[in-house]
């Protein structure tokens, strides 16, 4: 069934809905926290660099974008059920990586801290829960599958890492524009300023480890499932 031509169109247009689910999500959680900040009188640049700054915005944002690069390809190429090109097949994997970090460590470390009053409800599910949810499920269902190399799963940490070394060396130049204390974390468990960089350690290298499991996990799944690309005969030749 996953590989008839019915379930790679059907499937495609889901992704493209979850997509555009995806984005009006982040669409109103930014006119949200926007607005709450204009009301406010909050620094309206650093308010807007903040919001882009998540690592849950980043990593849907990215989801989106996939979703529907893969999912166009496939209906502008006559619905013809072939593996993915390599950038795509790898972008689904690094992404599905992440949304899958993001719906872990949201629902174990952040869903019991109070969020704020210009949080909205039914965004913050779609980006924290059900779109993670939907990658999950696109691993094992979703068609044209390519199987990828295992070098793909390393590729998959530099994002992350890149992005915690952004958060910490930004963090101590912001302004929180909210309490105007002078630094300002997207997530405590990132904060050193509590219980110093003892209680930080521990979460990045967590999260780091975390990452390169889901990560070959989500390759040896494509693997497993994917479409087998036969070398070309050049490359059988030599």
């Amino acid at each position: 069934m996953y590989k008839s031509r019915g379930w790679a169109t059907g499937w495609s247009v889901a992704r493209l809905a979850i997509a555009a689910l995806i984005v009006a999500a982040i669409v109103a959680q930014f006119l949200s926290t926007t607005a709450n900040a204009a009301a406010e009188g909050r620094d309206m640049p650093t308010t807007v660099a903040n919001f882009f700054s998540y690592f849950t915005i980043l990593s849907n944002t990215a989801s989106a974008a996939v979703l529907i690069a893969a999912a166009v390809r496939f209906l502008r190429r006559g619905r013809r059920i072939a593996p993915e090109p390599p950038a795509i097949a790898a972008a689904l994997a690094w992404v599905t990586t992440y949304m899958v970090i993001t719906g872990v460590v949201y629902n174990t470390l952040l869903r019991a801290i109070s969020i704020g009053p210009d949080t909205v409800g039914w965004s913050n599910e779609v980006m924290h829960v059900w779109a993670p949810l939907f990658l999950l499920i696109d691993l094992f269902v979703g068609p044209n599958r390519r199987r990828l190399p295992w070098s793909a799963a390393v590729g998959a940490a530099a994002f992350p890492l890149v992005w915690i070394a952004y958060t910490l060396l930004r963090a101590p130049l912001i302004t929180n524009p909210t309490n105007g204390l002078p630094y300002w974390y997207p997530y405590p468990f990132l904060d050193p300023n509590d219980g110093g960089w003892g209680s930080v350690i521990p979460y990045i290298v967590g999260i780091a480890v975390g990452i390169v499991v889901v990560a070959v996990g989500v390759v040896a799944i494509g693997r497993r499932r994917g479409i087998r690309v036969s070398p070309s005969p050049r490359a059988r030749a030599a």
